[in-house]
């Protein structure tokens, strides 16, 4: 994704939940290598404030979609874009919400908005970009997960099963597209300023602040990772041998299930 090489071919980025914390740093910074955007999100006068700005900065033609990713109308719009527009190369799935409350204390339509933004509309998406990508052997797939897919909280059951989601989606795709030129690049953010904490339950004031990045170094250092080759990038760990173990042992574990025979605990006396 060099910046001569993006301008020369005028590539564009698609990124979601654009108008605001993660997606709004993802667009200014992709725009800076040279890519033209379209941004999609809800809140049509904050993409047009960050299409004044990113216009202005960077000189880069901005096309927005106001769009609820919830809604089968507007994700059926930005499907159609991204399987109809051969000039996209990147997709960036951040668009996401966060409920965060015991599932027994939570409304059926709390759980079933982060299913349907966090799963359905990312899943949706990465569908409609996929064959292009394959046929021109080109393109890259950002998918925004966190640190709670390793992790459940009292209050975090649906939220984290659906980057549980992200994380297994992600890594079956990259897995199947193992040797071609299609990259998928799978973010993990720990806690992070951006406006997901207003509505969640747990407001951002409550976090401990030496705890919480800003969204300008997390994508920082999320695409410092994507140009270092990383699959995957855990922001805030600063020893990666950590996920090294992580992930051996769950192969680890995997390997120990391929057996027909139950385990000796299990077998009656």
């Amino acid at each position: 994704m060099t910046s001569s090489e993006v301008r020369a071919t005028r590539k564009i980025a698609v990124v979601t939940g654009a108008s605001s914390g993660i997606g709004a740093v993802y667009a200014d910074r992709l725009a800076s290598r040279g890519y033209g955007l379209v941004l999609v999100a809800r809140r049509a006068d904050r993409l047009q404030d960050l299409s004044a700005r990113l216009t202005k900065a960077h000189g880069v033609s901005v096309e927005l979609i106001n769009a609820d990713l919830t809604k089968e109308e507007d994700l059926a719009r930005v499907e159609a874009v991204l399987s109809g527009n051969p000039a996209v190369r990147v997709l960036v799935n951040n668009a996401g919400v966060a409920r965060l409350r015991p599932l027994a204390a939570s409304s059926a339509e709390d759980s079933f908005s982060q299913i349907a933004l966090n799963v359905t509309a990312l899943t949706r998406l990465t569908q409609a970009v996929l064959p292009a990508f394959k046929a021109r052997n080109e393109g890259v797939i950002v998918n925004i997960s966190s640190v709670l897919a390793v992790h459940s909280m009292p209050v975090s059951a649906v939220y984290s099963g659906t980057k549980g989601y992200v994380l297994n989606f992600s890594r079956g795709l990259q897995a199947e597209l193992a040797g071609t030129g299609v990259r998928v690049h799978l973010v993990l953010p720990a806690s992070t300023a951006t406006e997901i904490w207003d509505n969640s339950g747990v407001p951002l004031a409550a976090l401990d602040k030496e705890k919480v990045m800003t969204t300008e170094n997390l994508v920082d250092a999320a695409l410092a990772g994507f140009d270092q080759g990383e699959a995957i990038t855990w922001p805030s760990v600063a020893d990666a041998g950590l996920w090294d173990a992580y992930d051996t042992a769950r192969a680890s574990l995997f390997a120990a299930t391929q057996t027909g025979i139950p385990a000796p605990r299990y077998k009656l006396a």
